[in-house]
């Protein structure tokens, strides 16, 4: 149990991470939004009832999809372009899907290899890209949930200033759900890019997100093995 434990570790750590923020969240919202409730002289609602409500999903739900969409588009532009000098980065001159060969998939699969990388069609497809459909997936649900969700909380809003509301497609190019929107993909793009253009020249030793100490700046990835 205690190799388990420590084989899994990293997952572990981020998990438990996550649900420690989340419910956070969940408690800190609450309390902001039972003192909104008291400003406009309207009643506190309980716990049950707000980590149910459209104001603590359209919150979530706004980091979840730009979140995800960040690895999405990571992801895929590494197939094709690279970054000399990053550990983030594939050799320049190895751009592409790459060859069976270097795949392992078909005749070139190992005995321990999937299952699916030794099928041909459909089947060696998902899995070929079943990193990228999941994230996907995630994001385009991310994405409608956040977009419903905002959609009430914004004609609630609409409600109360006496103003008439506005369909779930009308929302959908409304300023106020791209501000929502752009707000986060901006930073999670302006993370990403630091990241691959920082680990060049800076290093944490003992991370695999980074390149050894001693690794030249213009050296890429595993150039040097």
């Amino acid at each position: 149990m205690i190799r388990g434990i420590r084989e899994q570790a990293l997952s572990i750590f981020f998990g438990a991470i996550f649900l420690a923020a989340l419910v956070g969240q969940s408690f800190v919202g609450l309390a902001a939004y039972n003192n909104d409730q008291a400003t406009h002289g309207a009643p506190e609602v309980g716990y049950g009832t707000f980590v149910t409500s459209s104001a603590f999903v359209v919150d979530v739900a706004e980091n979840w999809q730009s979140e995800f969409l960040q690895f999405l588009l990571f992801i895929l532009a590494t197939v094709w372009l690279v970054q000399r000098g990053s550990p983030e980065s594939k050799k320049p001159g190895d751009e592409g899907t790459g060859s069976d060969k270097e795949e392992f998939v078909l005749e070139f699969a190992r005995p321990d290899s999937p299952k699916w990388a030794k099928a041909r069609g459909i089947r060696l497809w998902l899995l070929s890209n079943s990193l990228v459909l999941v994230m996907g997936t995630i994001f385009v649900l991310s994405w409608l949930a956040q977009s419903v969700a905002g959609s009430v909380v914004f004609n609630a809003e609409q409600v109360d200033h006496g103003l008439p509301q506005q369909s779930w497609a009308q929302y959908l190019v409304n300023p106020d759900f791209w501000n929502r929107t752009l707000q986060n993909w901006q930073s999670e793009f302006l993370a990403v890019g630091c990241m691959v253009a920082f680990s060049i020249f800076l290093r944490q030793r003992g991370s695999s997100e980074s390149k050894p100490v001693g690794t030249p700046h213009r050296e890429t990835a595993t150039e040097g093995e």
